[in-house]
């Protein structure tokens, strides 16, 4: 069952973050101290709101290398709100035309 919700948090995070919450109450309540955190955490960065709540130990919180995940998470949730790269299709797309034109002036 627990390889199972990693697979289904790297997936969904938000869901996943929304079952830890119904299903462990009390683990949400330790992580922090008001509703309104872990709900703009599932707006704005799910996956490091999720990491921050599988990591955190209560009465310890986060130390050491648990920030260094958490901080990867928020950069890979921020890395998805910037624009794709350019595809490149025109410039694939006059590729062959090139080769074609350069074949037919070697053949001259």
């Amino acid at each position: 069952m627990g390889c199972l919700f990693a697979l289904f948090a790297g997936i969904f995070p938000r869901l996943a973050v929304f079952i830890l919450w119904v299903a462990r109450p009390e683990r949400v309540d330790a992580a922090f101290s008001t509703f309104l955190w872990p709900l703009l955490g599932i707006i704005f960065l799910p996956f490091a709101t999720l990491i921050y709540l599988l990591l955190y130990t209560p009465g310890r919180g986060l130390s050491g290398w648990d920030w260094f995940w958490v901080v990867l998470a928020a950069l890979l949730d921020i890395g998805h709100w910037g624009p794709a790269p350019p595809s490149g299709t025109r410039s694939r797309a006059g590729a062959p035309r090139r080769r074609e034109r350069d074949l037919a002036r070697t053949a001259l």
